[in-house]
């Protein structure tokens, strides 16, 4: 079989890559995570003034700057009261699992979002489960191993 018309891959991206998706989700930030943002814009910024303008990460970097202003443009800042009687978005919740272990978790923006570090997205199934429980209420958190009942401790 003749290979005479086949491309061999070299490493080029193209000059437009297809965009990042955004989220259909209203861009709810706390500080900390309009932060963020901003320095990931600062740092793509950084290392595409470093790049030559022929480099192929030049297209990967516009493409992130675009996504990332986009979702500062999109930012509404929203931070939980002091002593709100309900979990809200910002809110630290500490709950107790079936087991009797205690976690702590503090609901953010998607872009925040951080498991590893208690750090739970509003869109995600824990923070649905948990916004709007006061002190004291059982809630299901439906997860793909099933389903799980956590008390809430603490709001803060």
């Amino acid at each position: 079989m003749s290979r005479a018309f086949v491309k061999e891959p070299d490493g080029d991206v193209p000059e437009r890559l297809p965009e990042l998706p955004v989220s259909p989700h209203p861009n709810y930030v706390t500080a900390r995570g309009l932060a963020q943002l901003r320095e990931r814009v600062d740092e793509a910024q950084r290392r595409l003034a470093e790049l030559g303008t022929g480099d192929a990460k030049v297209p990967v970097l516009e493409r992130e700057l675009r996504w990332l202003h986009v979702r500062i443009g999109a930012a509404i800042l929203t931070e939980a009261a002091r002593g709100a009687l309900r979990v809200a978005f910002g809110a630290s919740v500490q709950v107790r699992d079936e087991a009797g272990a205690k976690h702590t978790y503090r609901i953010v923006g998607e872009d925040e979002g951080d498991p590893d570090h208690g750090l739970v997205s509003w869109t995600s199934p824990l923070a649905r489960a948990l916004l709007g429980a006061r002190v004291g209420d059982e809630v299901q958190w439906r997860r793909p191993v099933g389903v799980l009942t956590l008390e809430v401790l603490s709001i803060g």
